[in-house]
């Protein structure tokens, strides 16, 4: 059996409250060195109970999908760099 090292990259997410608004960001962090960051914001309506772990998970989730998107942006310039770009 062949054992291969497994990547470890390493997902930080960092929240900040400031009375109804709740801000996230994800840190994405390579075994290189290179990172990556997605920001995400929440905010409470006035009329909803105050429950901060609402804010922090939809901050949190919303910061992770802007990191889904900043990283596909990445290897799509990786590619093109290394390929060319695409003619249509």
């Amino acid at each position: 059996m062949t054992t291969v090292d497994a990547k470890q990259w390493t997902v930080q997410i960092f929240i900040t409250e400031d009375g109804d608004d709740t801000q996230a960001r994800a840190v994405l962090t390579t075994r290189d060195t290179a990172t990556v960051t997605g920001r995400g914001h929440a905010r409470r309506n006035p009329l909803d109970r105050p429950i901060p772990e609402i804010g922090d998970e939809l901050a949190a989730s919303r910061a992770l999908e802007d990191l889904a998107v900043r990283l596909h942006d990445v290897a799509s310039d990786d590619i093109v760099q290394l390929t060319g770009p695409i003619e249509a």
